[in-house]
Protein backbone atom coordinates (compact mmCIF):
# COMPACT_ATOMS: atom_id res chain seq x y z
CA UNK A 1 0.00 0.00 0.00
CA UNK A 2 0.97 3.54 -1.40
CA UNK A 3 1.22 6.30 1.65
CA UNK A 4 0.86 10.10 0.53
CA UNK A 5 2.16 12.38 2.41
CA UNK A 6 1.43 16.83 2.11
CA UNK A 7 4.01 19.26 2.97
CA UNK A 8 1.86 22.65 3.91
CA UNK A 9 5.55 24.56 2.73
CA UNK A 10 8.96 24.44 1.30
CA UNK A 11 10.37 24.86 4.59
CA UNK A 12 9.00 21.42 5.68
CA UNK A 13 11.23 19.93 2.45
CA UNK A 14 14.18 17.93 4.54
CA UNK A 15 16.34 17.42 1.24
CA UNK A 16 17.99 14.39 2.95
CA UNK A 17 15.12 12.61 3.48
CA UNK A 18 13.61 12.78 0.12
CA UNK A 19 16.75 11.29 -1.29
CA UNK A 20 15.79 7.91 1.02
CA UNK A 21 13.75 5.32 -0.73
CA UNK A 22 11.87 5.32 -4.18
CA UNK A 23 9.71 8.95 -3.60
CA UNK A 24 7.70 10.58 -5.91
CA UNK A 25 7.23 13.90 -5.57
CA UNK A 26 4.63 16.71 -6.77
CA UNK A 27 5.12 20.08 -6.41
CA UNK A 28 2.53 22.77 -6.55
CA UNK A 29 2.89 26.57 -6.74
CA UNK A 30 -0.39 27.68 -8.19
CA UNK A 31 0.20 31.18 -7.98
CA UNK A 32 2.36 31.62 -10.03
CA UNK A 33 5.30 29.07 -10.98
CA UNK A 34 4.28 25.89 -11.42
CA UNK A 35 1.08 27.34 -13.53
CA UNK A 36 3.81 29.33 -15.04
CA UNK A 37 6.06 26.09 -16.09
CA UNK A 38 2.87 24.57 -17.60
CA UNK A 39 1.81 26.78 -19.60
CA UNK A 40 5.32 27.76 -20.98
CA UNK A 41 5.96 24.50 -21.67
CA UNK A 42 2.36 24.16 -23.61
CA UNK A 43 3.69 27.33 -25.78
CA UNK A 44 6.60 25.71 -26.51
CA UNK A 45 9.51 26.02 -24.24
CA UNK A 46 12.20 23.15 -25.17
CA UNK A 47 12.63 23.11 -21.43
CA UNK A 48 12.96 25.17 -17.92
CA UNK A 49 15.79 25.58 -15.89
CA UNK A 50 14.25 26.65 -12.20
CA UNK A 51 16.88 28.18 -10.10
CA UNK A 52 17.41 29.54 -6.58
CA UNK A 53 17.78 33.21 -7.28
CA UNK A 54 18.75 35.11 -9.63
CA UNK A 55 22.25 35.29 -9.51
CA UNK A 56 21.79 31.51 -10.45
CA UNK A 57 19.66 32.31 -13.35
CA UNK A 58 22.23 34.23 -14.89
CA UNK A 59 24.96 31.96 -14.54
CA UNK A 60 22.57 29.27 -15.68
CA UNK A 61 22.13 31.45 -18.90
CA UNK A 62 25.85 31.30 -19.63
CA UNK A 63 25.29 27.67 -21.16
CA UNK A 64 23.08 28.80 -23.80
CA UNK A 65 23.53 31.16 -26.57
CA UNK A 66 22.30 34.34 -27.04
CA UNK A 67 18.36 34.28 -28.12
CA UNK A 68 17.80 30.84 -26.91
CA UNK A 69 16.68 31.83 -23.31
CA UNK A 70 14.66 33.75 -21.68
CA UNK A 71 15.68 34.93 -18.28
CA UNK A 72 12.40 35.20 -15.90
CA UNK A 73 11.82 36.21 -11.91
CA UNK A 74 10.41 37.83 -9.34
CA UNK A 75 11.52 38.06 -5.61
CA UNK A 76 8.85 38.40 -3.02
CA UNK A 77 6.40 39.11 -5.70
CA UNK A 78 8.06 42.13 -7.35
CA UNK A 79 9.90 41.78 -11.01
CA UNK A 80 13.71 41.53 -11.28
CA UNK A 81 15.39 43.84 -12.83
CA UNK A 82 16.02 42.95 -16.67
CA UNK A 83 14.10 39.71 -16.16
CA UNK A 84 10.65 38.96 -17.96
CA UNK A 85 8.21 38.81 -14.78
CA UNK A 86 6.67 34.96 -14.33
CA UNK A 87 3.45 35.09 -15.50
CA UNK A 88 1.63 32.93 -18.15
CA UNK A 89 0.18 36.01 -20.31
CA UNK A 90 3.18 37.84 -20.13
CA UNK A 91 5.80 34.75 -21.47
CA UNK A 92 2.97 33.50 -23.71
CA UNK A 93 4.52 34.83 -26.98
CA UNK A 94 7.78 34.84 -26.28
CA UNK A 95 9.19 30.97 -25.48
CA UNK A 96 8.38 28.93 -28.37
CA UNK A 97 11.47 27.62 -29.06
CA UNK A 98 13.80 28.71 -26.12
CA UNK A 99 14.95 27.69 -22.60
CA UNK A 100 12.94 29.73 -19.95
CA UNK A 101 15.42 30.25 -16.82
CA UNK A 102 13.00 31.02 -13.70
CA UNK A 103 13.87 32.26 -10.41
CA UNK A 104 10.82 32.73 -8.27
CA UNK A 105 10.07 33.26 -4.14
CA UNK A 106 8.92 29.59 -3.69
CA UNK A 107 8.42 27.47 -6.13
CA UNK A 108 11.71 27.49 -8.00
CA UNK A 109 13.31 26.70 -4.40
CA UNK A 110 10.68 24.37 -3.52
CA UNK A 111 11.41 22.04 -6.90
CA UNK A 112 15.39 22.29 -6.23
CA UNK A 113 14.68 21.29 -2.47
CA UNK A 114 12.68 18.20 -4.21
CA UNK A 115 15.22 17.54 -6.59
CA UNK A 116 16.48 14.87 -5.00
CA UNK A 117 13.72 12.40 -5.68
CA UNK A 118 13.25 9.34 -7.54
CA UNK A 119 11.31 11.56 -9.64
CA UNK A 120 9.87 15.21 -9.34
CA UNK A 121 7.28 16.60 -10.70
CA UNK A 122 5.59 19.94 -11.50
CA UNK A 123 1.47 20.47 -11.51
CA UNK A 124 -0.89 22.96 -11.19
CA UNK A 125 -4.63 22.82 -11.82
CA UNK A 126 -4.21 22.89 -15.66
CA UNK A 127 -2.59 19.70 -15.49
CA UNK A 128 -3.04 18.15 -12.08
CA UNK A 129 -5.42 15.29 -13.68
CA UNK A 130 -2.81 14.17 -16.00
CA UNK A 131 0.08 14.15 -13.52
CA UNK A 132 -1.99 12.11 -11.55
CA UNK A 133 -2.81 9.86 -13.91
CA UNK A 134 1.38 9.30 -14.66
CA UNK A 135 2.02 8.97 -11.00
CA UNK A 136 -0.61 6.18 -11.28
CA UNK A 137 1.07 4.48 -14.10
CA UNK A 138 4.67 4.58 -12.43
CA UNK A 139 3.20 2.45 -9.77
CA UNK A 140 0.95 3.22 -6.37
CA UNK A 141 3.56 1.08 -4.17
CA UNK A 142 5.86 4.18 -3.20
CA UNK A 143 5.67 7.12 -0.92
CA UNK A 144 4.19 9.84 -3.00
CA UNK A 145 4.99 13.36 -1.24
CA UNK A 146 3.07 16.13 -2.49
CA UNK A 147 4.44 19.55 -1.43
CA UNK A 148 2.72 22.93 -1.77
CA UNK A 149 5.36 25.77 -1.96
CA UNK A 150 3.61 28.10 0.22
CA UNK A 151 4.51 31.90 0.41
CA UNK A 152 7.38 33.00 2.90
CA UNK A 153 6.85 29.91 5.09
CA UNK A 154 2.87 29.90 5.43
CA UNK A 155 0.47 27.80 4.08
CA UNK A 156 -1.22 29.15 0.90
CA UNK A 157 -4.42 28.69 0.52
CA UNK A 158 -4.25 27.97 -3.63
CA UNK A 159 -1.88 25.16 -2.81
CA UNK A 160 -3.93 23.15 -0.42
CA UNK A 161 -6.59 24.21 -2.71
CA UNK A 162 -5.03 22.61 -5.54
CA UNK A 163 -2.69 19.44 -3.75
CA UNK A 164 -6.82 18.42 -2.73
CA UNK A 165 -7.77 18.65 -6.71
CA UNK A 166 -4.40 16.83 -7.13
CA UNK A 167 -5.15 14.01 -4.67
CA UNK A 168 -9.19 14.17 -5.81
CA UNK A 169 -7.46 13.30 -9.33
CA UNK A 170 -5.46 10.51 -7.88
CA UNK A 171 -7.51 8.73 -5.95
CA UNK A 172 -10.28 8.60 -8.43
CA UNK A 173 -10.86 4.56 -8.88
CA UNK A 174 -8.66 3.95 -6.46
CA UNK A 175 -9.11 0.45 -5.01
CA UNK A 176 -7.99 1.00 -1.34
CA UNK A 177 -4.33 0.96 -2.38
CA UNK A 178 -3.49 4.65 -1.09
CA UNK A 179 -3.12 5.56 2.57
CA UNK A 180 -3.55 9.65 2.93
CA UNK A 181 -1.85 11.33 6.31
CA UNK A 182 -4.43 13.35 7.89
CA UNK A 183 -2.79 17.01 6.08
CA UNK A 184 -3.15 15.20 2.85
CA UNK A 185 -7.12 14.12 3.61
CA UNK A 186 -7.61 17.65 5.22
CA UNK A 187 -6.48 18.96 1.54
CA UNK A 188 -8.65 16.19 -0.32
CA UNK A 189 -11.26 17.43 1.86
CA UNK A 190 -10.95 21.22 1.44
CA UNK A 191 -11.11 20.56 -2.24
CA UNK A 192 -13.94 18.59 -2.54
CA UNK A 193 -16.36 21.02 -0.05
CA UNK A 194 -14.71 23.97 -2.70
CA UNK A 195 -14.55 22.04 -5.88
CA UNK A 196 -16.83 24.48 -8.35
CA UNK A 197 -14.91 27.15 -6.58
CA UNK A 198 -11.18 27.77 -7.78
CA UNK A 199 -11.21 31.18 -9.12
CA UNK A 200 -13.20 32.60 -5.70
CA UNK A 201 -10.70 30.59 -3.44
CA UNK A 202 -7.90 31.62 -5.21
CA UNK A 203 -9.18 34.99 -5.23
CA UNK A 204 -9.38 35.32 -1.55
CA UNK A 205 -6.03 34.17 -0.83
CA UNK A 206 -3.24 36.21 0.09
CA UNK A 207 -1.26 35.81 -3.42
CA UNK A 208 -4.80 36.43 -5.03
CA UNK A 209 -5.81 39.46 -3.42
CA UNK A 210 -2.16 40.88 -4.28
CA UNK A 211 -2.65 40.07 -8.28
CA UNK A 212 -6.32 41.75 -7.98
CA UNK A 213 -4.84 44.82 -6.36
CA UNK A 214 -2.24 44.70 -8.92
CA UNK A 215 -4.52 43.96 -11.71
CA UNK A 216 -3.63 40.41 -12.49
CA UNK A 217 -6.98 39.09 -12.30
CA UNK A 218 -6.57 37.53 -15.68
CA UNK A 219 -4.29 35.47 -14.29
CA UNK A 220 -6.41 33.83 -11.04
CA UNK A 221 -8.83 33.38 -13.73
CA UNK A 222 -5.97 31.30 -16.10
CA UNK A 223 -4.72 29.49 -12.98
CA UNK A 224 -8.14 28.27 -11.73
CA UNK A 225 -8.98 26.44 -14.92
CA UNK A 226 -8.66 22.34 -14.47
CA UNK A 227 -7.38 19.89 -16.51
CA UNK A 228 -6.44 22.24 -19.17
CA UNK A 229 -3.18 21.46 -20.34
CA UNK A 230 -2.66 17.29 -20.73
CA UNK A 231 1.15 17.66 -20.36
CA UNK A 232 3.33 16.09 -16.93
CA UNK A 233 6.07 18.72 -16.50
CA UNK A 234 9.37 16.23 -15.44
CA UNK A 235 12.54 17.23 -13.93
CA UNK A 236 15.39 15.77 -15.42
CA UNK A 237 18.99 16.84 -13.72
CA UNK A 238 18.47 20.46 -13.81
CA UNK A 239 16.07 21.15 -16.40
CA UNK A 240 12.08 20.59 -16.55
CA UNK A 241 10.81 18.89 -19.57
CA UNK A 242 7.62 17.81 -20.66
CA UNK A 243 6.13 14.48 -21.04
CA UNK A 244 2.78 14.45 -22.92
CA UNK A 245 0.62 12.43 -21.49
CA UNK A 246 -2.14 9.68 -22.52
CA UNK A 247 -5.88 11.52 -22.99
CA UNK A 248 -8.32 10.96 -19.82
Amino acid sequence: MGKIHLLLTKEEIDEEKIKEGNKIVVVLDVLLATTTITSALHNGATEVVPVMNSLEALEAAKAYEEGQYILSGESKAKPIEGFVYPSPSILREKVKGKALIVSTTNGTVAIRKASGAKRTYVSSLLNNPFVAEKVKEQGLEETILVICSGTSGKLSLEDFYGAGHFLSCLLEHDDGQLKLTDAAMAALLFYKGNAGDAFEIFRSSYVGKLFEKNQFIDELAFAAQQGTIPIVPILKGQKIVAEHSIKL
